[in-house]
């Protein structure tokens, strides 16, 4: 196919900002325990409220659809992209924890953002019935691009002694080009449905607001304490964080899009339940592991377990009135980010006395999403946005 013709497909465009987001932020993650442990002295603390900083723009996503008013959302994804490279390319230049605190920042609102619209823009250009098999493809294109970040710093500061500073800034600088590339060369998309520029909020999606609070927190657990684990617990170094996440990246490419094709064969109520049960057994097993061997197997299996997060997106497809899908995904993000302002900090404290207690906080928020599974519908739709809903249309076909 040409270059022509791969710019006029949004499918493209979406695969392409798959392929430079992870690019970039994968290296500001693998890199950020051993750096601010280093480099700036932190403790659970500190990353703590790092963390939950760095969160605050997700917090405050329900903006986008304000920003909205005055940008399209395709130039706005883009954008977001570029401020995300931006901030990402700096923070070897500040290893103190304010600029820390401020090159997260920075670097925090583009991608929030950016992950803002561009789950809008997926769940508004893919069909319905082919949207679960194509984020499994994005899963697993952001695994190559993870795979290839994670490789390259491996070679660089193993083998060739390079710095965070400078590691930073190619990464940065790299992504930088590539998203100018990629705003200059495909065609703007007109949406299917226009969207609505208000803030939403519906009483008939509240299963999905709980669903995507409860995620929000685990997510926390994962991204902050279990990595923090690795390092201060089994002493890991910047080789070995590295090589988990090669093995994570590598189970993703693999199986990522299998995983799309698992939610459309047996729904989302069966998946997600799947799910939770999962991730109880691994947070408490978080909490009384003592071989650094077994909680690198944990850890590859709680990053496998977030392509089963893609079912709480579908769902959500599937009973949303089409106009709703861009304000609607600036809720999420902020309704995510709730407990992702407010955990890190405060559990950061709760470390300090007895890192274990974290992880079962983790189980019982995961326990909290297995509840709320059970209310969703083997078929949701609109209309049919609880399984109260399809028993009750079942017994009115009977009657």
């Amino acid at each position: 196919m040409k270059f022509n013709q791969l710019v006029q497909k949004p499918e493209n465009l979406l695969l392409a900002m798959a392929f430079i987001m992870p690019l970039i932020f994968s290296v500001w993650m693998v890199l950020l325990n051993n750096f601010v442990i280093e480099k700036a002295n932190f403790t659970g603390v500190e990353i703590g409220i790092l963390q939950s900083l760095r969160e605050v723009p997700g917090f405050l996503a329900f903006t986008a659809i304000y920003v909205l008013l005055f940008i399209k959302e395709q130039r706005l994804a883009i954008l977001s992209l570029a401020v995300t490279a931006i901030g990402v390319a700096a923070t070897g230049y500040f290893p103190s924890v304010y600029g820390l605190y401020i090159t997260t920042m920075i670097m925090s609102v583009g991608f929030h953002y950016f992950e803002t619209v561009n789950q809008s823009l997926t769940l508004q250009w893919v069909d319905k019935d082919k949207t679960a098999h194509f984020m499994g493809q994005l899963l697993s294109i952001k695994a190559a691009a993870s795979l290839l970040a994670f490789s390259t710093i491996w070679l660089l500061m193993e083998q060739f002694s390079w710095s965070y500073q400078a590691t930073y800034a190619l990464f940065g600088g790299i992504g930088l080009i590539f998203t100018i590339f990629i705003g200059l060369s495909f065609t703007h998309f007109k949406p299917k449905t226009e969207q609505s520029k208000k803030l939403i909020l519906k009483k008939r999606y509240w299963l999905f607001y709980a669903l995507t609070f409860f995620g929000g927190a685990r997510r926390q657990i994962f991204v902050v304490f279990a990595g923090f684990l690795m390092v201060e617990k089994f002493g890991y170094s910047v080789a070995d964080i590295s090589t988990l996440f090669l093995i994570n990246y590598i189970f993703n490419w693999f199986f990522a899009a299998k995983i799309g094709k698992f939610i459309g064969k047996f729904g989302e109520r069966f998946v997600l339940k799947f799910e939770y049960i999962g991730l109880i057994l691994l947070f408490c097993a978080y909490a009384v592991v003592s071989n650094e061997y077994i909680a690198a197997a944990l850890y590859v299996i709680d990053h496998l377990l977030f392509a089963f997060a893609i079912a709480i997106k579908t769902y959500f497809q599937k009973i949303a009135s089409p106009e709703d899908i861009a304000s609607t995904a600036g809720v999420s993000f902020s309704i995510n980010h709730i407990a992702a302002v407010v955990i890190p900090a405060l559990l950061g404290m709760v470390w300090i006395i007895n890192s274990a207690w974290v992880f079962y906080i983790g189980a019982t928020f995961a326990a909290c999403s297995f509840i709320l599974a059970l209310l969703i519908p083997n078929s949701p739709a609109i209309g049919v946005e609880l399984r109260s809903h399809e028993l009750k249309q079942k017994e009115e076909v009977n009657i």
